[in-house]
């Protein structure tokens, strides 16, 4: 998901960037309500998120009507709403068209907005000339990667379009995985689930249990401020000397630690909790705890390695599911569900749609070239054109060609 401990640097609670979306989408501001004419008519699909336990859909009925009223065919697969309360009804209410099957969404589509990256089933449903736009995570899987190469696709990536510095679409799902981080690590620490049977926030008497967060950046941040609500002894380790003043001044109850292997080393022993919070845009996550490291580790503790999307940043991570979300290694509750927001599948798809809808209308609006020159941050965010990697992190992790992207 996401914290910064090399790169990203930028406040949490940072607002967006002042621009409505009909403004960003017009070159003059304007009342939300009136419709301007568009350059293009676009056919854009919202399939039904089909990985395992993913309840969110990309696309809500208020956006759908504000691209239908601009002229462009919205298709939504039958169902795709249901996980997050919302009928087909209220889509076709909106001007949206229900299309009953997952395959037809994708060839009748122009632009797939999708919530996660297709699943190994989806791989031929994309084609030459199409628009992807989605969580791709590509450096964590190169069968993905390779495919979608293949495919010819235009595959935009949500967690790589970034804005001086700040993951825009990252982050508010990075938010809510901080946050989840503590409800599922506390919940795990019970003892009849195999954990330790350490309450966090302690008791009179009884000293809290102690949680480490690896990484100050947004969902280290978030992850930091549940457990120092619930009353834990919390750590966060972080390398940028300025991010560490800010955490000191805005979360003046935890505990902040230039973070290294030694300070690492030194904490784990009376660790109950662990949060691996770590990113690096694009890339796979830095693999900050070995499995020699995690030894350390009294029996019963708990990692939450919310980096999984990355490939993790605890060297025994691999990925889980909602349905089978824990695994033990070393004596240690391993939690590495890759779809995290997911659990909250309502707040988060409302949380995304805030964020995704005004890049979704000058997408479908304009050519690539001309979205980019519009929104400069969404070149950043191709990974894939024209069956080249365009994202250099993405090369780099998988030891392929790395091709600047170029219209």
């Amino acid at each position: 998901m996401d914290t910064d401990e090399r790169s990203v640097r930028a406040s949490p609670y940072a607002a967006g960037t002042g621009e409505s979306i009909r403004e960003t989408a017009c070159s003059f501001t304007s009342p939300s309500w009136l419709v301007f004419p568009i350059f293009h008519a676009m056919i854009i699909g919202v399939p039904k998120e089909i990985k395992s336990q993913e309840h969110r859909v990309a696309m809500l009925p208020a956006a759908a009507a504000q691209l239908a009223k601009r002229g462009h065919r919205v298709l939504v697969e039958t169902g795709a709403g249901l996980g997050v309360g919302v009928p087909d009804e209220a889509y076709q209410q909106a001007g949206v068209e229900i299309i009953p099957d997952h395959a037809g969404v994708f060839a009748a589509a122009e632009m797939i907005v999708k919530v996660k990256e297709p699943m190994p089933e989806e791989y031929p449903l994309l084609r030459r000339g199409q628009i992807l736009f989605t969580y791709l995570h590509l450096a964590a899987s190169l069968p993905l990667t390779e495919a979608l190469a293949a495919s010819g696709a235009t595959c935009i990536a949500y967690e790589t379009v970034d804005v001086k510095g700040r993951l825009p679409l990252l982050e508010p799902m990075s938010e809510i995985a901080g946050r989840m981080s503590i409800i599922v690590g506390a919940y795990f620490l019970e003892k009849h689930k195999g954990g330790k049977g350490v309450l966090l926030g302690g008791v009179p008497g009884v000293l809290p249990g102690k949680v480490v967060v690896i990484g100050g950046g947004t969902s280290g941040v978030n992850a930091a401020r549940m457990a120092t609500g619930l009353g834990a002894d919390v750590t966060i380790l972080e390398v940028d000397l300025e991010r560490m003043r800010f955490l000191d001044i805005t979360m003046s109850t935890a505990h902040t630690l230039f973070s290294s292997e030694a300070s690492l080393t030194e904490l784990l022993p009376g660790v109950d909790l662990l949060i691996g919070a770590v990113l690096v845009p694009g890339s796979k996550a830095p693999k900050l705890v070995t499995r020699e490291m995690l030894r350390m580790m009294n029996p019963g503790s708990v990692v939450v390695d919310i980096a999984i999307d990355q490939g993790g940043c605890v060297e025994t991570s691999r990925p889980t599911t909602h349905d089978d979300p824990v695994f033990v290694e070393e004596g240690i509750i391993h939690y590495c569900v890759a779809n995290m927001p997911g659990a909250y599948a309502r707040t988060a798809t409302q949380a995304l749609a805030n964020v995704t809808c005004r890049y979704v209308e000058t997408l479908a609006e304009h050519s690539l070239a001309d979205a980019v020159k519009r929104q400069p941050e969404l070149l950043s965010g191709i990974n894939v054109l024209d069956g080249k990697i365009t994202c250099r992190a993405v090369a780099e992790a998988h030891g392929m060609p790395y091709s600047p992207p170029s219209f």
